[in-house]
């Protein structure tokens, strides 16, 4: 364990202040993340140098369809998560404290040594809330940074101002888990708030982090057509027509076992609604051989990337523009 950031004494207890859940402790109590607990007048992290996931990916599977397309990412998560999302595919490793799960032993900077030997040009921080464990994130990406190596993270966002101020000058982009466009869903289905995510979504454009999002469509959830609309609409409205949207499709996980899988025809409709809202980039995700997996020029509308599930199998760009009609596309290349 280590002594955390963010938190101050009160009234003889701790009170985190990394995330909205400004959770207060009294010694020996864990925050509702599971990760970080009040520990003799201090709060500390639990899960520092302790990854329950480790693991090599493919970038796209972040997924990250615009940043150093065909990279390999050296991918680790702990244990924990400020959420509590219904239909968490992790929750076995999110829900859970440290020490119900086997973990690794792996500093900083044995990390990075590690994903240098794998020859990985990315770290990524996912798997379960990379918020959470945030101390380690920062330590791991500042000696990354040195050694040439990009940090991404796959978050859902739900981040204090001066926490994710002092987290972004070390990372490079960002896969955002938009989970709804409605507050009160967020609340019901996630334990969280929207507009946190927004926030977190718009400091991360403002400060030049590559921004992707994720949209996973959830039966009676999160696949009202309006909802979708005004997602995107929002994002058009806030300069966001060039970042990458990604519709997931939902299969029945943890606590909504009972709810079918998203029918293709509602993957279909929102992705049509995305492209009437005038977004540039937008996928299906577990949806294989729709098509919808390619990345096409906005201007041409010829496919500059083809893909085939998680690995690039055609890449018709020079210098980050389209080798048709010399439109500059979106995104980190190199």
């Amino acid at each position: 364990m280590q002594v955390a950031k963010y938190w101050k004494k009160e009234g003889g207890k701790i009170r985190c202040t990394l995330c909205p859940n400004m959770c207060l402790l009294q010694n020996g109590e864990w925050g509702g993340c599971r990760n970080r607990k009040a520990v003799d007048g201090q709060l500390h992290s639990m899960v520092y140098g302790e990854p329950c996931a480790v693991n090599t990916d493919p970038v796209e599977k972040k997924p990250l369809y615009h940043f150093m397309p065909g990279s390999k990412t050296f991918s680790v998560g702990t244990a924990g998560c400020n959420l509590a999302c219904k239909n968490c595919q992790n929750a076995s490793i999110s829900q859970v404290t440290p020490d119900e799960v086997p973990h690794y032993n792996l500093s900083p900077e044995k990390l990075v040594d590690m994903a240098e030997r794998q020859g990985s040009k990315i770290i990524a921080y996912t798997y379960t809330e990379p918020v959470t464990f945030i101390e380690y994130v920062y330590d791991t990406a500042t000696i990354a940074r040195k050694r040439g190596i990009k940090n991404v993270i796959v978050t859902a966002g739900y981040i204090n101002k001066a926490p994710l101020l002092d987290l972004v000058p070390v990372i490079d982009a960002a896969n955002i888990d938009l989970k709804s466009f409605d507050d009160n869903v967020y609340k019901d289905l996630n334990a969280g708030r929207l507009s946190v995510i927004l926030r977190t979504i718009e400091i991360l454009k403002e400060q030049g982090v590559w921004l992707e999002l994720t949209y996973l469509i959830v039966p009676q959830w999160s696949d009202d057509e309006q909802m979708i609309r005004n997602m995107c609409r929002w994002m058009v409205d806030n300069g966001m027509q060039d970042v990458p949207l990604h519709f997931s499709r939902f299969f029945p996980t943890y606590q909504l076992i009972h709810l079918p899988p998203t029918p293709e025809k509602v993957m279909q409709r929102a992705w049509q609604i995305a492209a009437e809202e005038g977004l540039h980039y937008v996928f299906l995700g577990n949806m294989p051989a729709t098509g919808k997996e390619h990345s096409f020029c906005p201007s041409c509308g010829k496919p500059v990337i083809r893909r085939g599930g998680f690995a690039v199998k055609e890449n018709v760009m020079s210098g980050g523009k389209c080798l048709h009609c010399g439109e500059a596309i979106a995104g980190v290349w190199s």
